[in-house]
Order: structure tokens, then C-alpha cells, then sequence
């Protein structure tokens, strides 16, 4: 008789799987199971995959230590890039900073007081360049936070890759690209949402046929839930968001099993260690379900949600800071017992200033504990089974589809998760259900204000005591004293303005403007930006010419004023 269990199944895959060289047994020496479970439970690897990607667990591969820094100019970010990597660090992630992050030159007078502060000034390829210097971005995979100007953004990496002689067509890492959280949460647009999808929908496409692998796309419910959401209202919002990128690149003719592995997802690590948990394999079972009933993806990969998380910089005090190494080190573990993918863990000081080299390594060095000395990477999903974490993530999963009827509703459909049959149908129609009511709930102001009324709630019952904070509205008394923060000096920009003159005065201003007129051009019919792009940042065009073109071109979007 052919044994035929989920745990046997789950056996059988384990042992196909390649496993690190690694001790996997306890501190006292102890040997441990790579998972637990019984004979007909979910086991990792195992649709919906609620315990995880992978049958190995962190046993195949940990987790990727992924540092987001920037800060000042390219060269002193290159400095911290070069620390980060050299003290074990396993990839990087770019922090711009507010200027790029909307699409204009370090010289543009809104950009005035600026430049450098909270993020790395990039305006043109050679900052690029420099930003990288002694990188190989063929072996680095490297992730960038930047969503309005994302595409001319990476396509300004592209170009420094193919000056440093790197195959572009090897490049791995993650661009965010994530444009309806910006009309959400974050606000961070240049467009109406219409042109910011076209570019994404090139995007996409360039990517599924030039870079396979990297991912052109990370939906950001990080800044969701900095937003003040609760943990249910930052799946939802998130995944919806996802399922409008599906739907997005089915729309292009794209083939969902080689584009659907190209999406991944950026969450919060909240202070809530076990709602967090169970947000994380919650959101795994969602997308699985969602891809392979809804929008017909056959295989594991199509169906995977891979995530990066960032430890929650709103938990994080500027009353006595040195807890929020504490909070950090908390809420980096649940993320490593949800399953992420890659992590980012937040500096002690980040709530006063950019990170100082000393917190950026605490904040490095906290992954490593965890990674190193604590054993939880010997097993696979160990809290799974659990009475609380499992009825939570049942909990935390009805909370999400009853605001994905919400959302399908907003856009006119009588549809709600449940039917998924009549979903795909629709989808497959080009009705788009999901993409409708993001749309509509966008326009209408609705995400803001059910984020909006989620923090009051909360604000509330931190005031009345109800919620706690350490130092806070609770044990304030403290000897620890203020701390030494880093600071950019005025300075950075000026120079940055100074170098950003010397090379216009440096480049050919014809080929300058004959390539931005190209893109424009490009941009008028149905073709794929992309290429025009690339050549404008070839010429030596900043990124405030760019996306001023465009902005020409498509008009700027104001948010409608609502009360």
C-alpha cells in the first residue's frame, strides 16, 4: 500500500530539496524535525502554502538580510552599502530621498531644504553609477523603495549596469513600482492612476522578456499600515492591490505563469507578535487561492507570495529610544516565524534621524541573532498548529475577504470572494473587478478614510490608556539620555546642485532633447516606453526632465479635497 499522507508527500519533497550545511538541533543539542505536523495536516511547501513556500523551510535558505539605507549623496550611500555588505549583510535596498521620490532634480526650488535628507539624491545615470561603485549588480540583488518615478528610475540602474559591464539580462532584485498605495496611503504620485499603469504595464512586459528575473513590482503594504491600519485592513488593501497587477498584466496579454512569479510584496512587522504571525501565513493563503481559482495560475511558483517585511518604524519612540531595539528585535522575530522572504530591521534612532553607523549595525546585528543563535530556523513554520496562531489566521483571513467584497462592490460587481468561478470569468472578459473598485474606492476617498478612522481608533486608546507604550503613556521615568543623531549637512545639496550643473553643461543637449521628444512620441501610441526611456537616460536626462515631460504630457494629479 502506497503511503499517500500529507506528511508523507511533504517527506518526499524534503528530501528532494537541497538543505544547508547546518547544525539543526537545539542549544543543548537536541535533535529537531525540520517540521511538525500530523498525518493530514498542511505541511510547508503544500498548498495554499499557509506554512510556507518551501518544504525545507529556512533549513534550504534563510531569509535575505536586506538593509534599506540612503542617505545624502550617492557617495556617502555607496559608504554605507559597502558597510552593510561587508558585515554580512546579504543584499541591499535603496532609500531616496524626497525630491526623487517625486520626480525632481535636486535644483528644482521645490526641492529646496530637501536634497539628501531622508533617503540618497539621485537625479541622473552618473549618480547611479556612483551609488554602486565596487557593486556587482550582476551579484547583488538589489530592492528600490520608489514608486511615482519608478521606471525611469530603474531604467537609470539598467544603464549604470551596462556602463560597469554587467549582462542586464542577469539583474535580480526588486523595484516597489507600487502605485496604488500612493493614491491610498503614501501619496507619493506624479500622474492620475491611469498613465502610472500604462508605465507599469511596459514595465512588466520589458521585464517578463529582458530581466527574468527580477521583479518589476512590490505591493507595499508597509506604508498602509505606517498609515495607521490594522493588520486585516493592510492585507486586504495590499493583496486587492496585487490582484490589480495580475489583472493589469493578464489585461497586456502577459502569461500569468511568467509574470506572477515577478510580483512580490513589502509588509509591516507590527508589535503585535502573534497578529503579526498570523497576518503573514494568512496573506500566503489568500494569494494562492486568489491566483490559482481566480486568474487560473497552474503553477507553485505563479501561486507563491514571496514577501520582504520592515519592522514597524511607527512603533518605534523618540521616549527612550534604546527600547526600540527591544521592539525591533520582537517584531524582526515574528517576521522570521511568518515565513519572510528577505527583512529589514529598523535603527534605534530612525525615529529622530537618519540611522548612525552604530544603529545601522545593532539593526543588522539584531537579524543576526535571530538568524544565528536562536535555532528558529532549525524548523519549519514551529508555531503552526498552535490553537491561537491558527484561529487567528483564520480570523485575520475573514477580516480580508470581507474587504474584498467591499472593494468588489465599490466597483459595481455583484460578485464576492466566494465566487470565484464567476471572478475568473470576468476577469478573463477584461471586466477587471478588482482593478474597478481600487479605481472607484481611490476616487471616493474610501481607503483613506477607513485607515483614517483605524488610527483614531487607536489614538484613543493609547489616551485613554487602554493601549500601552513603554516610556510612553507607561513607565516613563528613565535614565538614558539623549542620543547623538546623525545629521546631512546643507552642504550635500549644495554640492549635489553644483555636479548636477557640471554635467548638463557636460552632455550633448541635442541628443538630450531629441531622446526625451522620442519618449514623448512613444508615449502617444500603444508601444512599450521602455526603450525610449532607456536611450533618454543614455543622453545623460535627469530624472526631473524625464518625468516633467511626462508630467507635460499626462497632466499632474491632485487629490480631491475632502473633509
Amino acid at each position: 500500500m502506497v503511503d499517500d499522507t500529507a506528511r508523507s508527500r511533504w517527506q518526499a519533497r524534503y528530501e528532494q530539496s537541497r538543505v544547508r550545511d547546518a547544525d539543526f538541533t537545539t542549544l543543548s543539542g537536541m535533535a529537531v524535525e525540520p517540521a511538525y505536523g500530523t498525518d493530514e495536516s498542511e505541511w510547508p511547501g503544500q498548498f495554499p502554502f499557509t506554512r510556507g513556500l518551501y518544504p525545507t523551510g529556512y533549513r534550504g535558505r534563510t531569509w535575505t538580510i536586506r538593509q534599506f539605507a540612503g542617505f545624502g549623496n550617492a557617495e556617502q550611500t555607496n559608504e554605507r552599502y559597502h558597510m552593510i555588505l561587508g558585515r554580512g549583510g546579504g543584499g541591499l535596498s535603496v532609500a531616496f530621498d524626497m525630491p526623487t521620490l517625486m520626480g525632481r532634480d535636486s535644483d528644482d526650488p521645490k526641492s529646496l531644504g530637501e536634497v539628501g535628507h531622508c533617503g540618497v539624491a539621485i537625479d541622473s545615470v552618473a549618480d547611479m553609477e556612483t551609488l554602486f561603485r565596487g557593486i556587482d549588480l550582476g551579484a547583488v540583488t538589489t530592492s528600490m523603495t520608489i514608486s511615482g518615478p519608478a521606471v525611469p528610475v530603474f531604467c537609470m540602474m539598467i544603464v549604470a549596469a551596462e556602463r560597469a559591464g554587467v549582462d542586464t539580462s542577469t539583474l535580480n532584485g526588486t523595484l516597489q513600482t507600487d502605485i496604488f498605495k500612493e493614491y491610498i496611503a503614501q501619496k507619493e504620485w506624479l500622474f492620475t492612476p491611469e498613465p502610472h499603469l500604462r508605465l507599469i504595464g511596459d514595465l512588466m512586459e520589458y521585464c517578463a522578456e529582458q530581466i527574468p528575473d527580477y521583479k518589476p513590482l512590490s505591493v507595499s503594504g508597509y506604508h498602509i499600515r505606517e498609515a495607521g491600519s490594522t493588520a486585516a485592513q493592510e492585507l486586504a488593501f495590499t493583496l486587492a492591490d496585487g490582484f490589480g497587477y495580475v489583472e493589469l498584466g493578464l489585461s497586456r496579454g502577459l502569461d500569468i505563469e511568467k509574470f506572477a512569479p515577478g510580483l512580490s510584496f513589502f509588509f509591516d512587522a507590527h508589535v503585535d507578535f502573534f497578529e503579526e504571525i498570523a497576518k503573514f501565513r494568512a496573506a500566503r493563503r489568500i494569494w494562492a487561492r486568489w491566483l490559482r481559482d481566480v486568474y487560473g495560475a497552474q503553477t507553485e511558483k505563479a501561486q507563491w507570495l514571496r514577501f520582504h517585511t520592515q519592522t514597524a518604524g511607527v512603533s518605534l519612540t523618540a521616549q527612550q529610544p534604546y527600547n526600540n531595539v527591544v521592539r525591533t528585535g520582537i517584531e524582526a522575530l515574528s517576521a522570521v516565524l511568518g515565513g519572510t522572504n528577505s527583512l529589514h530591521t529598523n535603527a534605534l534612532d530612525e525615529t529622530l534621524a537618519l540611522p548612525s553607523e552604530q544603529a545601522a549595525e545593532i539593526a543588522l546585528r539584531t537579524q543576526q541573532v535571530i538568524m544565528e543563535e536562536t535555532g528558529v530556523v532549525n524548523v519549519a513554520d514551529p508555531l503552526g498548529g498552535s490553537w491561537y496562531v491558527e484561529a487567528l489566521t483564520d480570523q485575520i483571513e475573514a477580516e480580508a475577504n470581507a474587504i474584498f467584497d467591499r472593494i468588489l462592490a465599490m466597483g459595481g460587481s455583484p460578485l464576492t470572494h466566494a465566487d470565484t468561478e464567476a471572478l475568473a470569468e470576468a476577469t478573463r472578459a477584461g471586466e477587471n473587478p478588482v482593478t474597478r473598485g481600487l479605481l472607484r474606492g481611490i476616487e471616493d476617498g474610501w481607503f483613506m478614510s477607513e485607515i483614517a478612522e483605524a488610527a483614531f481608533q487607536y489614538q484613543k486608546a493609547l489616551e485613554k490608556g487602554d493601549k500601552r507604550i513603554v516610556g510612553v503613556n507607561c513607565h516613563e521615568h528613565s535614565v538614558t539620555h539623549d542620543l547623538e543623531i546623525m545629521r546631512v549637512s546643507h552642504e550635500v545639496e549644495v554640492e549635489q546642485v553644483r555636479l548636477l550643473a557640471e554635467r548638463r553643461a557636460g552632455r550633448d543637449e541635442a541628443a538630450v532633447s531629441a531622446a526625451i521628444e522620442r519618449m514623448v512620441a512613444v508615449g502617444r501610441t500603444d508601444d512599450n516606453m521602455m526603450e525610449a526611456m532607456l536611450d533618454a537616460c543614455r543622453a545623460e536626462a535627469t530624472l526631473g526632465e524625464i518625468c516633467d515631460a511626462l508630467r507635460a504630457e499626462w497632466g499632474e494629479y491632485r487629490e480631491p479635497a475632502r473633509f
